[in-house]
């Protein structure tokens, strides 16, 4: 997860205690292993790639808060990622966005995530980003590259924290406050009970 502020109830609900603090904040438990990667994509390519070297892991699960580039989402919303697409890193050749394919449970909600270097929080902004993605965030695309570096099976759950009508940082943090028990609850419930 990228903020310990996201990861908070994970900590506390899967009686995780911190292992280490550099060169990222690690949590463990009896079946889990937690990283607090920071924001972006190169913090969360490293994360993944840590812990892949120094933990025998069986997956990769990428949870945390999105904005959602449209107003058919409402905050709290949740869904697995079916795509993730990389636009501010296109092929050289064609131009086009990256696009990777996430694992996916059935049964559960689908959207496609567009992740970025810069956060998207600008209305106009979102509606551009409309026409490729359903929701932005920093670190998606990036987990799931370099898990699949690792052979590892990544799965991408993504809670809508933030909407065109939020384009400021306090709303934002405000919304991960208020939604972050549900997203663990979801990931409790419908998505570790389905892995184990």
């Amino acid at each position: 997860m990228a903020t310990l502020l996201e990861a908070e109830p994970f900590v506390r609900g899967l009686d995780l205690l911190l292992h280490e603090e550099t060169p990222f904040p690690v949590y463990t438990g009896k079946d889990d292993v937690l990283v607090i990667c920071g924001i972006g994509k190169s913090n969360a390519a490293m994360a993944v790639a840590c812990l892949s070297c120094r933990f025998s892991l069986s997956r990769i699960i990428n949870a945390g808060a999105a904005g959602c580039t449209h107003e058919k989402f409402s905050l709290g919303d949740i869904f697995q990622v079916s795509r993730a697409v990389e636009y501010d890193r296109p092929h050289i050749v064609s131009k086009k966005p990256r696009e990777m394919i996430p694992d996916t449970l059935d049964g559960l909600p689908c959207a496609v995530l567009a992740t970025q270097d810069v956060p998207v929080t600008l209305a106009e902004k979102r509606m551009e980003l409309s026409t490729m993605a359903d929701l932005v965030d920093m670190e998606g695309a990036a987990v799931l590259q370099a898990a699949k570096k690792f052979g590892l099976p990544a799965y991408l759950f993504k809670i809508v924290t933030d909407t065109p009508a939020h384009e400021k940082d306090a709303d934002i943090i405000r919304n991960i406050r208020m939604t972050r028990d549900r997203l663990y609850e979801f990931c409790r419930d419908r998505v570790l009970c389905s892995l184990r």
